[in-house]
């Protein structure tokens, strides 16, 4: 299984969500990219320290979302409605394996720049919606 994550610059949301997944299902493929990111950049040290807390290691770049990327998912999850609306223009061709995390209950919190407790409330969305999704409660399509 090949999961992808997708937030704006692939320093906070997404490779925070993809760190969780791994820890959860470590024998699955996750990575994450930005629609808007400068690849090579670290995650941010909100991520950094929340994940760390919790025990979980990252070794993280950020990286673009390319071509290449949304052909290597099996799935790919958003963190908001417009992530999704510009996968849908920019690849319409992988629209039907493209998903909000969070369905119709919104978009995950952007903790970029905020105090380190933003980045442990994203922490514990990311954590409730990615067990959601793993029992079984998929995202949906907006």
């Amino acid at each position: 299984m090949n999961i992808l994550f997708v937030c704006t610059g692939n320093t906070c949301r997404s490779p925070m969500a993809a760190a969780i997944l791994r820890k959860k299902r470590p024998e699955w493929n996750v990575r994450s990219a930005g629609l808007f990111a400068s690849p090579g950049e670290p995650a941010s040290i909100g991520t950094r320290t929340v994940l760390s807390e919790k025990g979980i290691d990252l070794q993280h770049s950020s990286a673009q979302l390319t071509e290449e990327l949304v052909e290597w998912a099996d799935l790919i999850l958003t963190m908001t409605a417009s992530h999704k609306q510009t996968i849908d223009i920019h690849f319409p061709h992988v629209k039907e394996k493209t998903y909000t995390l969070k369905g119709a209950h919104g978009d995950v919190i952007d903790p970029f720049g905020g105090p380190v407790e933003v980045y442990r409330q994203t922490y514990d969305e990311l954590l409730f919606f990615i067990e959601k999704w793993l029992r079984g409660e998929k995202g949906s399509r907006q």
